[in-house]
């Protein structure tokens, strides 16, 4: 299979621009995806766009990852229904250091190289061009007409809160990125999430208007989960690349717990094995899916792709290490167990909560178990609360310190894969 072959039997392609198949047939071709520097670290939901200019690497390609220093001044309002805050300088200039760190953890940036990774950041050619040389020399070549009959911009305009000049003139912002990077690095192609196409086909446009050249482009569609749920978010929020802030554990349980239908297609998205490799394992897994070969297949390999064998090997020490002594008391358990879980959520509580008793729907609550007493009753209601190790059934149920094991801890797991320990301080 050649690259878009593979990445159409991957699930990898929504839209193409014609002849981006042949282009890439032709020769070495430079390709670019933009990056949001909102944070100072990548997550989940960067890994489709970090592994497309992977394969496009690994297929002899020149990847450019564009990180938006500039772009992040202003706000893309694809797929959002609010303006977002803009980001000061001080905060854009951390959050790029953060996200470059990571890259380089997945690019080969050998300068030796003939299509070595590059990272550009588009603020380096924005912060010199005035807003007067902007619309002389960019703006006169799309219309408002077609601006305006975008999806991401008519649905804003469409909406209660309209849409800031700010934000209405990102695509041009975007599509001059595309341009610049044509003109000064050879760059014919860009890449993206479905949400972007709009974008990406006004720089498309702006080449072959103001360079009188031709580009190509193609998007990758937006996950979904099976369960309805955002992908790459959880009860706790995003998961995220960097392990302070989501650790090696959390990262594989996030993976481990996919449902059968998100796992079947998520094996070919996010890991690198071979069509055959994968349609072996899903027979396997058609065969005996209570084994869940395939949810473990899928955690180790997207893992070790992001934290590492030994990221992978702590993942997997934790979860033996919490589910260790499943069926022994849990008075039995000692300190050493309960500290050796360092991949657990941890809550703190005062002991004076529980010397004058406390309820458990207040206990989760300001423990930051449930995010509020009302969830924490719907969970107890439908059966998702268990305190050590006993499933809650009473709502009205009393913790004192006849609940604390070892005179110090409390394990409590919420649903089916989120534990906590939370520890008298």
């Amino acid at each position: 299979m050649n690259l878009i072959e593979e990445l159409k039997w991957r699930g990898m392609i929504q839209d193409i621009m014609p002849g981006t198949e042949e282009q890439l047939a032709k020769e070495m071709t430079s390709g670019y995806i933009g990056f949001d520097p909102t944070s100072d670290s990548l997550h989940i939901g960067s890994l489709v766009p970090i592994l497309l200019l992977v394969h496009l690497q690994k297929a002899g390609h020149k990847p450019f990852a564009l990180v938006g220093g500039a772009t992040g001044m202003v706000g893309d309002p694809s797929g959002k229904s609010e303006e977002r805050n803009l980001l000061s300088e001080e905060v854009l200039a951390h959050n790029l250091a953060g996200v470059k760190k990571q890259l380089e953890k997945y690019l080969n940036f050998d300068p030796s190289l003939p299509n070595t990774a590059e990272m550009v950041n588009n603020y380096d050619w924005f912060k010199n061009i005035s807003f007067l040389d902007f619309i002389r020399d960019v703006g006169k070549h799309i219309t408002v007409n077609y601006m305006s009959a975008k999806d991401s911009v008519k649905k804003r305009l469409e909406g209660e809160n309209g849409m800031s000049f700010t934000e209405f003139t990102y695509q041009l912002v975007q599509g001059y990125d595309f341009y610049w990077l044509y003109k000064n690095k050879g760059c014919k192609l860009q890449m993206g999430g479905s949400d972007q196409w709009g974008n990406i086909t006004t720089g498309t446009e702006l080449i072959r208007r103001k360079a009188g050249g031709e580009a190509f482009a193609f998007t990758c569609p937006l996950l979904t989960k099976a369960d309805g749920g955002k992908f790459g978010k959880t009860e706790k929020g995003n998961v995220w690349l960097d392990p302070e802030k989501t650790s090696p554990y959390l990262f594989y349980q996030f993976w481990l717990n996919a449902a059968d239908t998100d796992a079947e297609k998520w094996i070919k998205i996010f890991t690198f094995l071979s069509k055959e490799e994968v349609d072996q394992l899903l027979q396997q897994h058609a065969a005996a899916p209570e084994k869940r070969q395939l949810q473990k297949t899928l955690a180790q390999a997207v893992t070790s792709f992001v934290h590492g064998e030994e990221g992978y090997q702590k993942a997997l020490a934790d979860t033996e290490a919490l589910f260790a002594n499943q069926s022994a008391p849990v008075e039995s358990l000692t300190v050493e167990y309960f500290e050796s879980l360092q991949g657990v959520t941890r809550f703190e509580i005062s002991r004076t909560h529980l010397d004058n008793k406390i309820d458990v729907i207040t206990f989760l609550a300001e423990t930051g178990v449930t995010p509020s007493k009302g969830d924490a009753r719907k969970l107890i209601q439908g059966g998702g609360i268990s305190i050590n190790r006993k499933k809650v059934e009473d709502v009205k149920m009393a913790m004192d310190s006849s609940t604390l094991l070892q005179g110090k801890y409390i394990l409590v797991q919420r649903g089916k894969s989120n534990h906590y320990l939370v520890v008298v301080a």
